[in-house]
C-alpha cells in the first residue's frame, strides 16, 4: 500500500486529493513541519526525508518519492484509467508538467512559502507585489476552460486548487480574478476534493504552534 507523509493543508493536500480522485487506498502519516516530527510516534521526520518537507510518498517497494510534481504524476500513473494525467508521449503531458512547474515555482515557492514561513519585516513586499501578475496567467487560461489541461480534472488541477485555497489566509482575495474564483468553486464541489479538504481542516487543529 502507498503511504503519504503530509501536513494538514500544506502542498501535500494535492497528493491526498489525487489519491482520492484515483480511488487509491493509502496509509497517511501526519507530519508536524515546525518540529519535524511524525505525529504517529514523534519520530524524526528527517529520517524519512532529509529534505524535511512534504509530500513524501512511500511506494509499494519501499522507495520514497518527494516533490509535489513527481508525486502527483506518479499517483496519476498508478491508476491511468482515472485520467489524472495524459499518457506519456501525449503533447498534453508536457502541458501538465508546465502547470505543475508553474504552480510549484511561481505561486508556492515565490509567494506562499515566504508569506507563511517568514516574518513580514519588509522582505515580503516583493512577493506580494508579484502575485497579482502571477495569478493573471492561470486566470486568463481558465477564462473559457473548465480545467487546466484538456477536458478533465488532472493532478495539475489538484495542485492549483490547493494554492488558491491558501490565498485568502495569505491575505489575497481570489475574487479579484472571477475565472479563478469560479474555478475554485467548481473544484471544491468535487466529492473527493471536498472530503480531502474537510479531513485536513479537521487535522489542522492538531498542528503545533510555530516555535518562537
Amino acid at each position: 500500500m502507498l503511504q503519504l507523509y503530509f501536513s494538514p493543508m500544506a502542498c501535500s493536500l494535492a497528493s491526498r486529493i489525487a489519491l482520492m480522485e484515483a480511488g487509491l487506498d493509502a496509509r497517511y502519516h501526519q507530519v508536524h513541519l515546525w518540529t519535524k516530527q511524525v505525529a504517529d510516534d514523534d519520530s524524526d521526520f528527517k529520517g524519512i526525508s532529509p529534505k524535511g518537507a512534504v509530500p513524501v510518498l512511500v511506494l509499494e517497494n519501499g522507495e520514497r518519492l518527494t516533490e509535489s510534481a513527481a508525486v502527483l504524476q506518479y499517483i496519476a500513473d498508478v491508476k491511468p484509467e482515472a485520467g489524472l494525467a495524459p499518457p506519456s508521449g501525449d503533447p498534453d503531458r508536457y502541458r501538465l508538467q508546465e502547470w505543475l512547474s508553474f504552480v510549484g515555482a511561481e505561486i508556492h515557492k515565490a509567494f506562499l512559502f515566504p508569506i507563511f514561513w517568514y516574518k513580514d519585516d519588509g522582505s515580503l513586499a516583493k512577493p506580494r507585489a508579484r502575485i497579482a501578475q502571477t495569478l493573471s496567467v492561470p486566470s486568463a487560461h481558465l477564462a473559457n476552460r473548465e480545467f487546466l489541461v484538456g477536458d478533465r480534472f488532472t493532478v495539475a488541477d489538484a495542485h492549483l486548487l490547493w494554492a488558491l485555497l491558501l490565498l485568502r489566509p495569505a491575505g489575497i482575495d481570489v475574487a479579484q480574478w472571477p475565472s479563478l474564483s469560479a474555478y475554485l468553486e467548481r473544484m471544491q464541489a468535487r466529492p473527493a476534493v471536498r472530503e480531502a479538504i474537510a479531513t485536513e481542516m479537521a487535522l489542522r487543529k492538531t498542528v503545533p504552534v510555530s516555535p518562537a
